[in-house]
């Protein structure tokens, strides 16, 4: 464990010394206070430890107090009484409570335990090894918050709570040792990367701290090296002539003197390196930069591991796909190689207007707005436009890897997805129109709407966590979304009835359920929504009819304790038998992780049961128990065949009425 030395006699800055000289003064009431008057002081305590809790420095200082924290009987009559019965596993649900005092107090307790950890505090009821197991535990159950991964929970969080959390858990981190929780890091970051995500950044700063750890001769790595190193190896030495990480200039030179066979080596390397994690190394670029300079689409094809498929595709195009990948291919932009092998394996080019549209993107002047903003967020090694068509090449390979970032616009990531999914042709159009004249027009019941002349969206505030092709496309379609809102507003049922077919496209259903009452919130004929669904989704009960088509769905996101968390977008992508013959829902979520315990046992699943990259699934009757809205067609009534039985619905309503529901009857 590492020492906290350098936090000892830690010094307030300007900030923090008037709320340092307040909290001594509230702890000093504490300690004199009678047993009757203590709740106040407790209070005031909290308050000012709240105020520390959200400047970069306050952890120390907090932390020195920790045990005279205790003395004075912050704890006392708490659940945070007796530290040697507290169990790490409940902490996320109380940061999830957003209950400002409750947050303060566990952070206390946690900075009491680290106290104890690291042995400058004796604890009667608690041993250095114990307290050491517990932070340990603290991390592990908290990677998401410490990564700055944000899931429903984390987005609906006060932008100071969540502050607060990012200074205190950053710190303890850093004091027992990220080698401790390495083991839960490595299995994290396989979990994430089985999703097939575009935006990799915390990923691979995940890896960035694994590798510290791999080449620490003090961190025991045990059974997770293997893992550990082949994660590191993805992004830093895939190959033979670049595991030493010998810099993109020197691995330029090597390859240059390579023979035929020791290139065939190396493509094969990269390219198996790049399916197995979907991880892309600079150096992968810089091998396919000098392909490219070789004219050989042979070896393109070889590097980016492509089948049959894939390979016929770049061949039919290949003076084409060959300048695409020379102006948008760099070391800067590598983790677009996979997208841009995942968009040929697609066969996408094969569908009238894409090549041609795309071939329109790469020549169409940018908008000194948009570069301003691209170059402010990328740099300017390359011009904006380069990075721009780099996110376009990985959203059209991995349509279902976009994701929201720390923003709610799960509206507009899901439209950005499911058009690279089914429509790609009318997603290039809207790229043109926000990159060069940046504005988009939509129409909506036959009036037209352009994003330039609307001001506010669903997001008041923009995350600069996003792709490229989100950042300057969802903009726009946030305030689109939000003006169809507005013109929908009056009519009595709820908006998304006539939003989601005119804001996606033709191929959404014009029938609409919905589970709750508009007006009053409460569950309105439970039983038949879920007859609905499963009547028009179910194979079982639809005459095997498959979706063709992406529909938009609505859930109602529940936490670990099946506790109301907010209503989040979703595309229902399938529904099909997994190998174990249970009938499931496969579905796009904009989450950013889309694995997420929903509690009372319904827990998604993004691998094991037969899940696409990208995609999440649920057994059919778990699925339904979240689902409050989606579309169907009011012609297939016609296929149902069969009737659903009592029982299952009856299941179904009680999941519901058990969760988000429970409030609603």
């Amino acid at each position: 464990m590492s020492e906290p030395a350098q936090y000892a006699g830690a010094t307030p800055g300007p900030d923090a010394s008037l709320i340092v000289s307040s909290l001594d003064d509230a702890m000093a009431s504490l300690e004199k206070a009678p047993p009757s008057a203590r709740v106040n002081h407790v209070g005031r305590v909290l308050d000012e430890a709240l105020k520390l809790l959200g400047l970069p420095e306050g952890p120390a200082l907090l932390f020195e107090r920790a045990p005279r924290l205790e003395q004075a009987g912050l704890f006392v009559g708490s659940d945070w009484e007796r530290p040697d019965s507290l169990q790490a596993r409940f902490v996320p649900s109380t940061f999830a409570e957003g209950d400002a005092r409750l947050i303060a107090l566990e952070c206390l307790s946690e900075l009491r335990m680290l106290a104890v950890a690291n042995g400058s505090w004796f604890h009667p009821r608690l041993s250095a090894e114990q307290a050491e197991h517990f932070l340990t535990q603290v991390l592990a159950f908290n990677l998401q918050s410490l990564f700055g991964i944000s899931d429903e929970a984390a987005r609906n969080r006060p932008a100071g709570i969540q502050r607060m959390l990012d200074h205190h858990l950053g710190f303890v981190a850093e004091h027992i040792g990220f080698d401790s929780i390495l083991d839960h890091v490595v299995a994290e970051v396989w979990r994430l990367l089985r999703q097939r995500p575009i935006q990799v950044d915390n990923i691979r700063q995940m890896i960035d701290r694994i590798a510290v750890c791999l080449f620490d001769p003090e961190v025991s790595l045990g059974t997770t090296a293997r893992g550990a190193e082949q994660l590191v190896s993805a992004l830093y030495g895939p190959t033979q002539h670049s595991r030493e990480d010998p810099g993109m200039g020197g691995y330029d030179e090597r390859v240059r003197g390579l023979d035929n066979m020791a290139l065939d080596a190396e493509a094969a390397s990269f390219s198996r390196a790049m399916h197995d994690t979907g991880l892309v190394s600079p150096y992968h670029a810089t091998f396919l930069r000098y392909a490219l300079e070789q004219d050989d689409a042979e070896m393109v094809a070889r590097c980016l591991g492509l089948s049959s498929t894939g390979r016929d595709c770049l061949l039919c195009y290949r003076s084409f796909m060959m300048d695409l990948a020379r102006y948008s291919l760099f070391p800067e932009t590598c983790q677009a190689l996979y997208g841009l092998a995942c968009l040929l394996e697609r066969g996408i080019l094969y569908q009238d207007s894409i090549a041609a549209a795309l071939w329109r993107q790469m020549k169409t002047p940018i908008h000194a707005d948009v570069r301003s903003l691209l170059a402010g967020l990328y740099g300017d090694a390359h011009e904006p436009g380069v990075f721009l068509m780099a996110g376009l090449i990985s959203a059209l390979g991995l349509p279902l890897g976009l994701g929201q970032g720390n923003n709610p616009a799960c509206q507009s990531t899901r439209a950005l997805s499911m058009w690279a999914y089914t429509d790609p042709a009318y997603l290039l159009q809207l790229v043109r129109w926000a990159s060069r004249d940046n504005q988009v027009v939509m129409e909506f019941e036959g009036q037209s709407l352009n994003s330039a002349y609307l001001y506010t969206g669903v997001v008041s505030q923009w995350n600069l966590d996003l792709d490229p092709l989100s950042l300057v496309l969802v903009p726009h379609l946030d305030r689109l979304y939000l003006e169809m809102g507005r013109l929908s507003d009056g009519r009595g049922e709820d908006p998304h009835r006539w939003i989601n077919p005119e804001f996606h496209g033709w191929w959404v259903h014009r029938g609409f359920a919905i589970a709750v009452d508009v007006e009053t919130g409460k569950l309105e004929d439970p039983d038949g929504f879920i007859r609905t669904f499963y009547s028009l989704y179910n194979p079982l009960y639809n005459g095997n009819t498959p979706v063709v088509h992406p529909q938009p769905a609505g859930i109602a996101v529940t936490d670990s304790q099946a506790r109301f968390v907010g209503w989040h977008a979703i595309a229902v992508l399938r529904v099909a038998l997994d190998q174990d013959e249970v009938m499931r829902v496969y579905f796009y979520n904009p989450n950013n992780d889309s694995g997420q315990d929903w509690g009372k046992g319904v827990t998604v699943s993004t691998e094991g049961y037969g899940e696409q990259h990208g995609e999440s699934s649920l057994p059919i009757s778990e699925f339904a128990s979240r689902l409050y809205i989606f579309h169907y067609d009011v012609t297939d009534w016609q296929l149902h065949t069969t009737e659903v039985p009592p029982e299952e619905i009856a299941a179904v309503r009680s999941l519901m009425e058990n969760s988000w529901g429970a409030d609603r009857l």
